[in-house]
């Protein structure tokens, strides 16, 4: 049939699969602090090329960058300026650059779950999901000594088994819906999961305002300046209203020299206002989830 055709039962199911549940933000956050900021990379490196089962070693190179120039750029800012953060890698990524996320956990920050290959959750049958996140936690636990607590689905594609699977793993949080601008617990089928929601959008990520496709006419760039005043004012409001502040950040997007100074302006502007908590995705989580209004 086709969706007009559908009897009230069909969409309401295929609504309430995966639902916001109650909200999670806390009266204050930790230390009294007034807001929290949650800054995060996903650092798919070669497997933005590799998951679709493309081999140009342009675009290739283009996910080497992330590594070799990318991560250490931006470990060296977080740690100067004393900030954690939050690494979304791929399992793939991470066999590929071990000693890069030996290094991001040595240096106090969190590695999160983000796929086998980046692949699309919703383009593999619901056993291979299954199987290939379960294979990331592994391999992720082997190479970093730590067992991922959180999820950040490959390009925040969130299929029909996925919550089932972050269920099975035992995962405190997601971070790859949009229902709200704070955390919240999800439900699934109506009933709470326990599994606390860190909220993406779009328009905290800077790949949409940066890249580019040589071969279509995709060319959504937007000039460094513009991406900062975006992203200062969604953190002015998260201030305001005593909310979270996630930004979605990738190694081989926001590092390049006439875009760094982005986050190095970002961060000394929080630091600007009295209560901004800088903390891990995990932390966050905890925080919210033991602390709700």
């Amino acid at each position: 049939m086709e969706p007009w055709q559908w009897p009230e039962e069909t969409w309401r199911q295929k609504v309430g699969k995966v639902r916001a549940g109650r909200a999670l933000k806390p009266a204050a956050w930790k230390g009294g602090a007034r807001c929290a900021v949650a800054l995060s990379f996903d650092s798919d490196h070669e497997t933005n090329e590799l998951r679709d089962g493309g081999e140009s070693i342009g675009a290739m190179s283009r996910g080497e960058y992330g590594s070799r120039v990318g991560v250490p750029r931006i470990l060296d800012i977080l740690g100067r300026e004393s900030v954690p953060a939050t690494f979304f890698v791929p399992a793939v990524s991470a066999l590929l650059h071990p000693d890069e996320q030996r290094r991001v956990i040595a240096e106090g920050h969190e590695i999160g779950l983000h796929g086998w290959i980046h692949e699309l959750n919703t383009k593999v049958p619901a056993d291979a999901e299954r199987d290939l996140h379960f294979r990331a936690a592994d391999t992720l636990e082997k190479i970093t000594g730590v067992r991922p607590v959180g999820m950040r689905t490959p390009s925040w594609d969130f299929s029909q088994e996925t919550l089932k699977i972050e269920r099975e793993l035992g995962l405190l949080y997601d971070s790859s819906l949009m229902a709200d601008d704070d955390a919240y617990e999800i439900l699934e089928d109506g009933e709470p999961t326990g599994i606390v929601e860190l909220p993406v959008e779009w328009v905290r990520d800077d790949a949409v305002y940066f890249n580019m496709n040589r071969f279509t006419a995709l060319r959504p760039y937007t000039p460094p300046t513009a991406v900062l005043d975006i992203f200062k004012r969604e953190f002015d409001r998260a201030y305001r209203d005593g909310g979270l502040f996630l930004l979605t950040m990738h190694p081989h997007v926001i590092t390049y020299r006439s875009r760094i100074w982005i986050l190095e302006e970002l961060i000394t502007y929080i630091k600007g206002h009295a209560g901004a908590w800088f903390a891990t995705h995990a932390d966050v989580a905890r925080f919210a989830r033991d602390n709700a209004a």
